[in-house]
């Protein structure tokens, strides 16, 4: 077999896409992969870098385009790291995401038979998302930049509009850096932990109208403050609150722990299922909340909840999947590792008027057997895992419970696999499965499983 090289020019036809968006062709049977190419094209590639049995090309030449590739909308798309599949249609992009959940269900978990149902896709592909954290830098002329970071890297790929966004926040974007200019503070630099101004955070209540801005500083505040509001407020419609979020902290962790409030209120309110939710800079809410909807609407269905249950959420977050179906359970219980959602989730509970939620602040697994302990035996369990899915522990004591039903929901196609294999194994097999897609646009895919307990 000839050796693919380093620099070496190979025409590939592309018949497949990664879990990242990168197209997949195949040279003297290896595998090279490619961004910014799509099934059914045939392309020139200079291949990047070599593995064993693998290789990566960069896109030289398209030579003969699929019917499904688009002129991408965006002159970021190519150097940003969000979007991967502003080159093909919507359509398309939403076939490549249900065939990802298809074959991780098949390939990893063994299930050729599990009903699939049709990928539920977005009414919108642009204008989504509800939140924006940008990071701050300059460029070789000093200048500020402001955007998003390039693919496997820190580079600040300078994004001054982009689609998936509001069109609020770019008038945000554009009366910050105005400011920025006239008076801002010096950009901070992660190699050297110098400079203040790090991010500009923004969040924005859909039905409400409210929007957030928040500054993270590597210190306790800014100067100019007063000519920062009264830029944002000539700027940005239903500016309801800017907030300074101190984080002097030299990590990645994108926010602090401290918030001062400089104008308006120290939280936005939005309308989830018909429930209120307070937002502060630290409050976790789904980025795209129509689609976020139709997914609770899912595993509500999944549930098949009659007012009898005793509901367990675990993973619960600031407990937006349980709240919205407390009202058809008995009780609700909801475990989650991060304090400030726990509290989140307590406050929501109050602020909706729902008295049948408990949520406990710790480890899922750990919780998930102090609760067994205590007797608690839930009749359906709702599972929201991290990518990286849920522990065997926790999956065995989940499984112990008995439960009459469990929905999971799933952020990665194949961890989501690998713990129904074992739910499998454990007496709980998948009945059906629902891919839905939160993220158009991007390589992200969320899927919401039932499994019910074998007679």
């Amino acid at each position: 077999m000839t050796l693919l090289r380093k620099n070496q020019i190979v025409e590939l036809d592309i018949t497949g896409m990664t879990a990242q968006g990168a197209g997949v062709g195949h040279w003297e049977g290896m595998a090279v992969f490619t961004p910014l190419t799509a099934p059914g094209d045939r392309v020139r590639v200079r291949v990047v870098k070599v593995a064993k049995n693998y290789g990566f090309g960069r896109l030289e030449e398209v030579l003969s385009p699929s019917p499904d590739r688009v002129e991408p909308d965006c002159p970021c798309f190519a150097q940003c790291g969000g979007c991967c599949y502003r080159h093909i249609s919507y359509q398309a992009e939403l076939k490549v995401k249900e065939a990802r959940v298809r074959d991780a269900l098949e390939r990893i978990g063994g299930f050729h038979d599990l009903p699939l149902r049709p990928i539920l896709g977005a009414d919108r592909r642009d204008g989504y998302r509800n939140k924006a954290l940008l990071p701050l830098g300059v460029d070789k002329q000093g200048a500020l930049t402001m955007g998003f970071y390039a693919v496997n890297s820190h580079r600040i790929v300078d994004c001054p509009y982009c689609r998936l966004q509001p069109e609020v926040f770019h008038r945000a974007m554009n009366a910050f850096r105005e400011w920025a200019g006239k008076y801002g503070d010096p950009v901070y630099q992660e190699e050297s932990h110098s400079g203040r101004m790090r991010r500009l955070y923004l969040r924005y209540g859909e039905q409400t109208g409210q929007v957030m801005a928040c500054v993270v500083v590597n210190g306790n505040g800014l100067h100019h403050e007063e000519e920062l509001v009264s830029a944002l407020r000539k700027a940005v419609p239903g500016l309801a609150s800017v907030v300074i979020n101190s984080n002097r902290d030299r990590t990645n962790v994108a926010l602090g722990q401290s918030c001062r409030t400089i104008y308006g209120a120290d939280v936005i309110q939005d309308t989830l299922c018909g429930l209120q939710f307070r937002l502060s800079p630290l409050s976790f809410y789904q980025v795209n909340r129509t689609q976020a909807e139709r997914l609770y609407q899912l595993a509500a269905k999944y549930a098949s909840l009659t007012g009898n249950e005793l509901l367990l959420d675990l993973y619960c977050g600031a407990g937006t999947i349980g709240l919205s179906m407390a009202n058809r359970a008995k009780r609700l219980l909801g475990v989650e590792i991060i304090p400030e959602a726990v509290e989140n989730a307590r406050e929501n509970a109050r602020l909706n008027g729902v008295e049948n939620g408990e949520f406990f602040c710790g480890d899922a697994a750990k919780a998930a057997q102090m609760l067994a302990q205590r007797g608690e035996r839930p009749d359906v369990v709702i599972l929201d895992p991290p990518r990286k899915g849920c522990d065997p522990e926790l999956i065995r004591t989940v499984a112990g419970y008995q439960p009459q039903r469990i929905v999971y929901v799933s952020c990665d196609p194949a961890t989501l696999a690998r713990d129904l294999k074992l739910f499998a194994e454990l007496g709980y097999p998948p009945q059906e499965a629902s891919p839905v897609d939160m993220f158009p646009a991007t390589s992200h895919v969320e899927t919401v499983a039932l499994l019910t307990r074998n007679p």
